[in-house]
């Protein structure tokens, strides 16, 4: 599966770099991924359980974690915690067999900048790394503006007016990827894959609830919320206010 993985990688001209730490319990998965991931040029590290996983990531410098969520000695949740707390702009995946609406939700509130469900594609999960590691170098802007709205990236606090807006993980990803597209149109289809980080599913209704749950917090007496709906299309950042 390696050595397929490798070859795929190749001909797309997928050459990545970056130290991945991959905390998991399943030697299998370990192996294919340690392997797999390897093949696309990442530096992988891997622990076996959550005790050498907090351990790796908190003494070892890395640029992303992928991390299991049920794991031995410590769960995924609990060295995630640990890892918020000293290291807080270091990316972190969720690797689990959960894939219910709920489990994802309470995984990104938690502090997981994605969420990938077993069985995965290699080259998904390649592709996703990717993403978040040029988002965190990303560099130079650490600060996100839309009107009188301001997100500062690193300490990931919310602004509005000058007052501030506290924030959900959630809520944070979704006002920033709105600023970042402030005056465009953004489908829920589009919103729910770059928040959420999965594909459209038209029984749910998340995106309206957590844009919802901002305007709620943005809102201030005589200034208008600048999420406006577009109808039967989804939703616009008006910086203009």
């Amino acid at each position: 599966m390696s050595e397929q993985a490798s070859a795929t990688g190749a001909a797309a001209g997928e050459v990545s770099t970056g130290a991945i730490l991959v905390v998991e319990d399943e030697p299998g998965i370990v192996d294919f991924l340690d392997r797999g991931l390897a093949s696309y040029g990442f530096e992988v590290t891997t622990a076996l359980d959550g005790i050498a996983g907090t351990e790796k990531a908190l003494t070892k410098q890395f640029d992303l974690v992928v991390l299991d969520l049920m794991l031995p000695g410590r769960s995924g949740l609990e060295v995630l915690a640990t890892i918020r707390e000293s290291k807080p702009t270091l990316p972190v995946i969720a690797l689990t067999a959960r894939g219910e609406v709920d489990d994802r939700v309470a995984g990104l509130e938690a502090g997981f900048v994605d969420y990938v469900t077993k069985p995965f594609a290699l080259r998904e999960l390649a592709a996703r790394i990717r993403v978040h590691l040029r988002v965190a170098a990303g560099g130079a802007a650490t600060r996100l503006t839309g009107g009188d709205v301001e997100l500062d990236l690193l300490r990931r606090e919310v602004r509005r007016a000058g007052e501030a807006v506290r924030l959900s993980s959630t809520e944070f990803e979704l006002l920033s990827y709105l600023i970042r597209n402030s005056g465009r149109v953004l489908s829920r289809e589009q919103i729910l894959r770059a928040v959420w980080g999965y594909d459209y599913d038209p029984g749910t209704n998340v995106v309206d609830v957590y844009v919802g749950y901002l305007r709620r917090k943005l809102a201030r007496p005589g200034s208008p919320v600048p999420i406006v709906t577009v109808r039967t299309v989804g939703y616009r950042f008006d910086a203009g206010g």
